[in-house]
């Protein structure tokens, strides 16, 4: 079995029997210590670059997760890290409410940014975060990974095509049950730590930006309600939100809602989105990332992810042939190389940047201002 290790080789050694100069790899240095982290690096590894060093909310514990992810240089502080000089890009693995301003001290010292989600606690920081890349003309991009599976972009060019008709309705779930239980306890529950929204800041900021990215429209007004089902957990009060359900319309007219709960029994991460247009239906799931439905009046079917039919951009992301399964890790992969890719050139087609991340914030500030109010929100 070939490994991503090989086939970078094989490339490295291909450009360079072509007369290509060889491209020095970009050096990232992580900030975090926990799962995304090890995400992260395994995902930068894939894409060619080396990661050199990390940092984490102490020395000690920066120690334990390099040695764990097999990177020589634990920092003693995230400012060590960000002024290092072997540091090309970034990456933000931090609890949310760091996101802010590890991203910003980031940029601050002329590195590139991959931050994950959300950008920011707030709509305001975000937007501080956009305007400091465009400023420092620096890259900053958001994981919204979701867009990398190859048959996300078959969707979205068969409805940019025409295929769909006009879209009318969208319906989109993100179901989990990860804190189902009062016993359940992770830093995400208190707000100091994960920002005033949980389930629809990590969750649903997802099917917001695939929703909109699909279809190519934007949610232009929403009413939402919440749900907070443990008002603690583990002893200690919990102030944010178990799950969350919106109606929305967009800026075309559609209608559609949207559905996300961290405490689902037997969901894991049930990602789904629905669209029905006036000529077909399509439907995603991300739990079976190698199909896409697509309904028609008289009959429906299932597209499998083969390179050889589908959308160029579908077919750019199909790194494996098909029959050989392609999923989350995969998908995670594509980020980083187009991020990667975006700061040695022009960002490919798709990547989702700091105004993504700006409008993911935007999106759960209202939901949370509706829940409040009990009223419709305009969305910008």
């Amino acid at each position: 079995m070939t490994d991503l290790g090989e086939v970078a080789a094989v490339g490295v050694a291909e450009a360079t029997a072509g007369g290509a100069v060889p491209v020095e790899p970009l050096r990232i240095g992580i900030v975090g210590g926990g799962f995304m982290a090890r995400v992260h690096a395994a995902a930068a590894r894939s894409a060619g670059a080396r990661v050199v060093a990390l940092a984490s909310s102490s020395a000690s514990r920066a120690a334990e997760a390099a040695t764990l992810l097999g990177i020589d240089t634990a920092h003693d502080s995230v400012d060590d890290l960000v002024r290092d000089p072997r540091v090309d890009v970034v990456h933000v693995c931090s609890p949310n409410a760091t996101h802010a301003p590890v991203a910003l001290a980031a940029l601050d010292a002329g590195k590139h940014v991959v931050c994950e989600k959300p950008l920011a606690t707030s709509a305001a920081d975000a937007r501080a975060l956009v305007d400091a890349a465009r400023e420092r003309g620096l890259v900053g991009a958001v994981p919204f990974v979701y867009r990398y599976h190859p048959l996300v972009r078959e969707a979205r060019h068969r409805i940019a095509r025409g295929g769909v008709g006009r879209v009318l309705s969208i319906r989109g779930t993100y179901l989990q049950d990860w804190l189902l239980g009062s016993d359940d306890v992770d830093w995400r529950v208190d707000a100091a730590a994960g920002g005033p929204s949980r389930a629809f800041a990590d969750i649903g900021s997802h099917l917001v930006d695939l929703l909109e990215f699909v279809v190519g429209d934007r949610l232009a007004r929403l009413t939402s309600t919440t749900s907070r089902v443990h008002d603690s957990r583990g002893g200690t009060a919990v102030d944010t939100e178990d799950e969350a359900a919106v109606l929305f319309e967009t800026s075309r007219g559609a209608i559609g809602t949207l559905f996300v709960s961290q405490v689902a029994p037997g969901r894991k991460n049930r990602l789904l989105l629905d669209v029905s247009g006036t000529a077909e239906s399509l439907e995603f799931s991300q739990e079976e990332p190698e199909t896409l439905w697509v309904g028609r009046r008289t009959g429906s079917r299932l597209v499998a992810r083969d390179a050889a039919v589908l959308s160029p951009d579908a077919a750019r992301l199909s790194t494996v042939p098909a029959g050989h399964p392609m999923g989350y890790v995969d998908a995670f992969a594509g980020f980083v190389r187009d991020a990667h890719a975006a700061v040695r050139g022009p960002a490919p087609e798709g990547l989702p940047t700091f105004a993504d991340g700006l409008r993911a914030a935007q999106v759960t500030e209202a939901v949370l201002a509706s829940a409040e109010s009990r009223a419709w929100v305009d969305l910008p």
